[in-house]
């Protein structure tokens, strides 16, 4: 990945990051060529993996590679309009651009068809994004035969990281004035996360 130096990212907050990623695309070089499949995710920080799951009938999985592969993940990204900048005023040589907060993971896939590791990954990624819930449901409220086929109809995979890339390209190079603006009109374009994260990210010498 391409990383400017405004917008790489220390290794310990890279980790952090990671460790939130909730969805991506999982993408492997096959015989069939590239193939990329949309998954949500959980990550093991103990086995230092990224784990998810594969409907059976998805040829990625049972496609071979003796290349790792690659997780993208950007779960902050938006349009930055030139005519928010203050700049724009003073000399106009402003442009648009898309702000963004990027994983790139690398590594070993490995394929899980065990159905006791398939459920235990299924309600470990039902349980994260239930959390929140009043009532969270829960892997076990659904009758067990059922159950049993639906995890008949996937197969685990286990991205082992081996390297992370992360940039953060949330306008961290512009100036006070021009942060203000972005602020203001992610707000207005009703883009609160990503205000909060330029936000959250500006450079504390523009406070």
């Amino acid at each position: 990945m391409y990383i400017p130096r405004h917008f790489a990212v220390e290794d310990e907050v890279a980790q952090s990051f990671l460790s939130n990623l909730k969805s991506g695309h999982l993408v492997t070089n096959t015989s069939l060529g590239i193939l990329s499949t949309l998954i949500p995710v959980t990550f093991d920080a103990k086995r230092n993996s990224i784990i998810a799951h594969l409907a059976r009938s998805n040829s990625q999985w049972s496609e071979k590679t003796n290349q790792e592969a690659l997780f993208i993940s950007a779960p902050v990204d938006a349009y930055i309009s030139p005519s928010w900048y203050a700049s724009k005023q003073e000399h106009g040589k402003v442009v648009p651009t898309w702000d963004y907060m990027l994983a790139h993971v690398y590594g070993a896939l490995v394929i899980h068809d065990d159905l006791e590791w398939l459920r235990t990954a299924v309600s470990d990624l039902t349980d994260a994004f239930e959390s929140g819930r009043e009532k969270p449901w829960k892997l076990e409220e659904a009758p067990d035969d059922y159950v049993a086929g639906q995890l008949r109809a996937i197969v685990g995979v286990e991205l082992k990281v081996s390297r992370l890339e992360v940039s953060f390209k949330m306008s961290q190079n512009k100036t006070k004035a021009d942060l203000d603006g972005v602020i203001a009109g992610l707000r207005v374009d009703k883009r609160e996360d990503a205000a909060n994260e330029v936000k959250g990210l500006r450079p504390e010498k523009k406070n």
